[in-house]
This record gives structure tokens, C-alpha cells and sequence, in this order.
């Protein structure tokens, strides 16, 4: 089985994000950028699959400038066999649309059985993309997955709803998405980081899937507002009116 596995770089939850005044756009010098971690548990799906299955083929791909072939580096340290990169300076600033567009193309010049994906990502959370690229390829989609349990030509699991939870499954070729419920991702190993600079790492421009970027496919801000600086608290002393005072601060600040 070949699965395929979309990763993205993002910034560090850890610390501060911030947006470009100029541009709108995210600030990659303004924090640390790491791999995602929702798709590092994607990628544990698969790594889970080939550790019992040792003819199964394993290929993180991912949409994004040159700094994101870090990701693509650690996830092939975890266990990857392969890595696929689409770098292209007119992707700058792309929206979701484009992006699956792109992910789609990638996906299917690649050739897969099962492509696995995190539900949402950490920095946008639009939660939207595997299913726009499940619908690009004509394929089913199980989203939101907590567990995953795949056989030689279907894909099962279970996604949590309302009432409790269901069990879904289709025949592969498929999408699936998984939750922060899923597997806990491994840690690379000594050899691992080692046997990752070996591998193979190829990337593609948008000439190179047949595509050009479509009007309408970039992300337009049209204004912005830094955060406003947090202000210092109001102080009381309790000199007897403490209770009354707080109640009125409760009160005008609708907060009972």
C-alpha cells in the first residue's frame, strides 16, 4: 500500500504569531517554525500500517516555501520512505482553494492507495482542505477520525458526534482526517535522523504539475490592527467597601 501523508510547517504554538503589517500575511521571521503536530499523528497512521505491513510505502508531501522542507525532513526521520515538496514563489499567500488545488494535483502525480491528514491545522484552522481535496480527487472522505484501522483495500474508524460516536469506513482509494484522539506521534530515532538525509526529497513547481495560479487564488487582506496592549488592572484596597466595589466592577462589566 502507498499512503500519502500531508504535513505542514507552521509557527510555534509556544510563542507569539504574528501577521506582516505590509502584507497581512503570516510573519515567518516572527517565531519559530516547527512541524504540525496534528499531522505528525497523521503520520503515525501510516507508520503504524508499515510496521506491519513492510511492503507498504510511506510519503509525506506538503505545500509550502523552501523552510518548510524542515517538516518534511523530521517526518522522514520518523519512519517516511519519501518526501514530495511543491515550492513556487506565485503560491505566496495562497488561499485554501489553491491550496488543495495544488495538493490534489501532487497527491495524484504521486500515485497513493490512502492519503491521511490531520483535521485541522494549527495556525489557519479552517478544517476544510482534506475534504476540498477529497472532492478535487473524486474520492470518499472519512474526516475527523479518532481511530484508524486500515486493511489491504479498505479504511475504517471512528469519529466522534453529537449523540456518541459512529463507525465509518470506505474502500480505498481514499481521504481520511484525524483528530488530536489519534495515536501519539513517535520520536525520531538516532538512526532515523541519520537514514533521512539519504532519502529522497523531490520537489515540484506549479509548471510541473500543469498548473498556473488561478485569479482569485491568492488571500487579499484588506486590513489590518495589532493587538492592543494589555492595560494594567484597577486595584482595590479593602478598607471595608472591597465587596461593594468588586460587585460593581462585576456589574459593569457584565460578568453576573
Amino acid at each position: 500500500m502507498k499512503i500519502i501523508v500531508l504535513v505542514k510547517q507552521v509557527p510555534d504554538t509556544e510563542e507569539e504569531r504574528r501577521l506582516d503589517p505590509a502584507t497581512g500575511r503570516l510573519d515567518r521571521d516572527a517565531s519559530e517554525s516547527v512541524a504540525d503536530e496534528i499531522n505528525e499523528r497523521a503520520l503515525e497512521v501510516a507508520l503504524r500500517y508499515k510496521d506491519g505491513n513492510k511492503g507498504s510505502e510511506v510519503v509525506v508531501l506538503t505545500v509550502g516555501p523552501a523552510s518548510a522542507a524542515q517538516a518534511l525532513r523530521k517526518a522522514l526521520s520518523m519512519g517516511a520512505d519519501s518526501a514530495v515538496h511543491v515550492v513556487d514563489d506565485r503560491l505566496e499567500g495562497a488561499d485554501i482553494a489553491m491550496t488543495a488545488a495544488v495538493l490534489a494535483a501532487a497527491v495524484q502525480r504521486t500515485g497513493f492507495d490512502l492519503v491521511v491528514a490531520g483535521n485541522e491545522s494549527t495556525d489557519g484552522r479552517g478544517g476544510v482542505v482534506p475534504a476540498m481535496v477529497a472532492e478535487h480527487l473524486g474520492l470518499p472522505l472519512l474526516s475527523s477520525l479518532n481511530t484508524v484501522t486500515l486493511t489491504a483495500g479498505t479504511v475504517a474508524g471512528e469519529v466522534s458526534v453529537e449523540a456518541g460516536s459512529l463507525a465509518v469506513s470506505a474502500t480505498l482509494p481514499a481521504i481520511v482526517s484525524v483528530t488530536e484522539r489519534a495515536a501519539e506521534a513517535r520520536f525520531p530515532n538516532f538512526k532515523g535522523i541519520m537514514t533521512a538525509k539519504r532519502k529522497p526529497l523531490v520537489t515540484l513547481s506549479l509548471a510541473d504539475l500543469g498548473l498556473d495560479p488561478v485569479a482569485g487564488g491568492a488571500s487579499t487582506v484588506l486590513t489590518l490592527s495589532e493587538r492592543p496592549a494589555r492595560t494594567a488592572g484597577k486595584k482595590i484596597v479593602d478598607d471595608g467597601t472591597a465587596a461593594h466595589e468588586l460587585a460593581e466592577f462585576l456589574v459593569a462589566g457584565r460578568l453576573v
